[in-house]
């Protein structure tokens, strides 16, 4: 198959990385984003080895590495009793694989660098309303016509026909500044009482730390009408060791609201389109994949396209994705009402029986495997040597 016209919808992080992938094979890409400056939405996040793979086929895994962090293992504790309900280490401390804590705004301005650097056509100001064989249809009315359109507009998607079930907790997410020598370097520190309390540190690079503190979505106003005093009371009853980060925060507009859902498409494709990222699958952020995800879609449809005609290169696209997908949806279903619920019984049994379980072999390496992204091929038989992702050096 030649050079396609291909319209890609939204400039978040997997239409970037999509139109960059795209155009080093000699396609013509087009990313319509409905804000005048595309711009990232969120705090920190956690890109997998599975996922700085495919940064690393762009070009921009060194610059990623060296904006980010490198985080070697993620540990909680349960407050009351300081007994540890979490703990998955990647590899050694120093080691070449770890997960890479980021800035979401730092991995979106290099994704936006290099899309701009392939000479990528960004139009901004452009809000999609829906796309049929083809077709995109802008707010304003006027049609886009091309080869292939991929819906890469994440959750709300005004293309994609998924309909997600709303998770009842989410989190308010910040930056602050990382604070030397108060938690551990090269570790994502979670503190939890129950299942209805949960507050986090994540290291994200250049001195820098992203925040979050769990709550019911229907408890959000009530939060920010109570105001920082009350928060910090709760923080310092929790976890008082993390204080001086939270204390950074200046007013409750500093932290966003971040609500979850799942859902799945079953066919993340149509005539003559694709979907991607969120607007294919959704998940809570407990297995931190997200981003991850949307990267490998992005991946899998670039080397589907190759050499394959648009309708059969759809069809591998969904293929090389749906069980790697399915598996970590079923996965993000099972763990997230363990660390965020109302549930008094599953915290107990994640305490005293899974987290005892977890440190018996051969577990602890399914649960590395597992926030590595490579429980399952990431990339089913699309690309056989693309399922080592994990081990590539960093």
């Amino acid at each position: 198959m030649g050079s396609l016209d291909i319209g890609v919808a939204g400039a978040g992080i997997g239409g970037l990385a999509l139109a960059s992938l795209l155009a080093d094979r000699g396609h013509r890409v087009t990313v319509f984003d409905r804000f005048e400056r595309p711009a990232p939405v969120g705090s920190g996040l956690v890109i997998q080895p599975v996922g700085q793979a495919v940064l690393d086929r762009i070009g921009l895994g060194v610059s990623a590495r060296a904006e980010g962090a490198p985080v070697w293992r993620m540990l909680g504790h349960e407050a009351d009793h300081g007994r540890r309900v979490l703990d998955v280490v990647y590899g050694p401390g120093g080691g070449a694989r770890y997960g890479l804590g980021i800035h979401r705004a730092s991995l979106f301005d290099l994704l936006l660098a290099a899309a701009e650097a392939r000479r990528v056509d960004l139009r901004s100001g452009c809000a999609v309303a829906g796309a049929r064989d083809g077709v995109l249809r802008l707010a304003d009315g006027k049609d886009e016509r091309f080869d292939l359109v991929v819906d890469a507009t994440g959750a709300g998607s005004p293309i994609a026909p998924l309909e997600a079930r709303a998770l009842p907790f989410g989190a308010v997410w910040g930056t602050v500044d990382w604070v030397p020598d108060v938690l551990p370097e090269g570790q994502l520190t979670q503190r939890y009482r129950r299942a209805d309390r949960m507050a986090g540190v994540l290291p994200c690079g250049r001195g820098k730390a992203a925040i979050f503190w769990s709550l019911p979505v229907g408890a959000y106003d009530g939060w920010r009408q109570a105001g920082l005093v009350r928060w910090r009371e709760e923080i310092a009853a929790l976890w008082p060791e993390a204080l001086p980060f939270f204390e950074q925060v200046g007013g409750v507009d500093q932290m966003t609201m971040a609500r979850y859902g799942h859902g799945t498409l079953r066919r993340p494709y149509a005539s003559r389109l694709a979907i991607i990222g969120d607007a294919a699958h959704r998940a809570s952020p407990q297995l931190g994949q997200g981003a991850n995800m949307a990267l490998l879609d992005a991946w899998a449809l670039a080397l589907a396209l190759e050499g394959r005609p648009v309708a059969e290169a759809l069809r591998v696209y969904g293929q090389a994705r749906r069980w790697h997908v399915r598996a970590y949806q079923a996965m993000s279903r099972a763990f997230t009402p363990q660390y965020q619920s109302d549930s008094r019984v599953l915290p107990w049994l994640r305490d005293r029986v899974l987290f005892p379980v977890s440190r018996v072999p051969p577990v602890p390496r399914i649960l590395t495997a597992l926030v590595c992204g490579t429980m399952l091929p990431p990339l089913g038989s699309l690309e056989p040597r693309e399922t080592a992702l994990a081990d590539r050096p960093a």
